[in-house]
């Protein structure tokens, strides 16, 4: 291939990547594309990517094409330990596209005979960033090649740059995204307590001053019966707006929790143990179970009394909600008997935690939810 060959085919090839990138709206989706693609324009044989938090713990966020001995056990090799260009990340000496001298992972793949390397040895690391901003590493490889020419390395540098670039844009995205729902849900609490709210307020007012206008026994009952609905309304309204707009919670799960409580008309009792700040999403999620939990307290267990218990620990996060009311029958093998447990548990598992209901009739109902955290977080 002649050099304007190769000049014409690495053009060719930015220009398709750029096209995937531009069309792409997740990360997770956009990288496996995206390497895809690389990997088929440049004839190399394999190739995986790394997302490398601020913190520096890592997670294998793409890959194609990798040999037997690094994808046992769901890719184990890949997911855990350290390795050379990681530790080279870590300490700042990756600034752009370099050759590895060998890859750890695999003399470890050979030495503990996990399976078939494919006559891979080496391979060629590449940054992940946008600006000063890093993201984390692209790597790949072909069989029995030891060195990448510089020309390799410059067009592989051109990639990562645009895919850094493309992570930056979809984050970007995101968080508009996430701000303009929260600016939505505040717009539409403000809404219901402004409208709605004030209504059946005037309804258990008008029923109230009523009854102080007649002598008939069945009236008078009727508008306290009016006076009741319109009460038991108004607190479930100001629970949906506590839904819509968690108010206090930018002081923390328990500040907010508690206040919910106050609200339904219980009274929470606490124990916070080692938590300081807890990372939004997992925040955002507690909350979200608490609340319906509370929920759950209050129509059923026919209590006011609630034990609250949050603590956090290096590797998860725990919370626990248990009354010592009603209680229910509850077999974990037959089903969850509601949909808001249902809920409950699916936002757990989401996050790859651990829900465990207990429930004993005459003695109460206990919740615990267990959350890994990510390393650093």
């Amino acid at each position: 291939m002649t050099g304007e060959d190769k000049r014409i085919h690495e053009l060719n090839t930015l220009k398709i990547i750029a096209e995937k990138l531009n069309e792409a709206t997740d990360i997770q989706d956009m990288l496996n594309d995206v390497l895809k693609e690389l990997l088929h324009v440049t004839g190399l044989a394999t190739g995986w990517i790394f997302l490398i938090d601020k913190q520096g713990h890592y997670k294998l966020a793409a890959d194609y094409a990798l040999p037997a001995g690094l994808t046992i056990e769901q890719k184990k090799p890949m997911c855990e330990g350290g390795c050379w260009c990681l530790d080279r990340y870590q300490d700042g000496r990756i600034k752009k596209a370099i050759n590895i001298i060998s890859c750890k992972r695999i003399e470890e793949a050979i030495e503990q005979n996990w399976g078939e390397t494919s006559g891979i040895t080496h391979h060629a690391t590449v940054p992940l960033r946008a600006g000063k901003e890093k993201f984390g590493l692209l790597n790949v490889a072909s069989p029995n090649k030891k060195q990448f020419k510089e020309e390799e390395l410059a067009l592989l540098e051109s990639v990562a740059f645009q895919i850094g670039t493309a992570i930056k844009r979809i984050q970007l995205v995101e968080k508009e995204r996430t701000h303009a729902l929260v600016v939505e849900r505040n717009r539409l609490a403000q809404d219901l307590h402004d409208s709605v709210n004030q209504l059946l307020f005037s309804i258990m007012l008008t029923a109230r001053g009523t009854k102080e206008m007649t002598d008939q026994i069945e009236v008078k009952e009727m508008l306290t019966y009016m006076q009741e609905l319109s009460q038991e309304a108004l607190t479930e309204m100001k629970g949906l707006i506590w839904q819509l707009r968690p108010k206090g919670l930018e002081e923390g799960i328990t500040t907010a929790l508690i206040h919910y409580a106050s609200v339904l008309g219980l009274n929470m009792i606490c124990n916070v143990e080692g938590v300081s700040t807890l990372p939004n999403y997992i925040e955002e999620e507690l909350w979200r179970v608490g609340q319906e939990a509370l929920n759950n307290c209050k129509k059923h267990a026919e209590t006011d009394k609630v034990l609250f218990a949050l603590s956090k620990s290096d590797s998860h996060v725990k919370m626990v909600l248990e009354d010592h009311g009603r209680g229910f029958h509850y077999n974990e093998l037959v089903s969850i008997p509601s949909l808001g447990l249902k809920g409950m548990r699916e936002r757990v598992v989401r996050m790859n935690g651990e829900f465990v209901l207990t429930s004993i009739p005459g003695e109460g109902t206990k919740i615990e939810i267990t959350i890994p955290l990510k390393k650093g977080g």
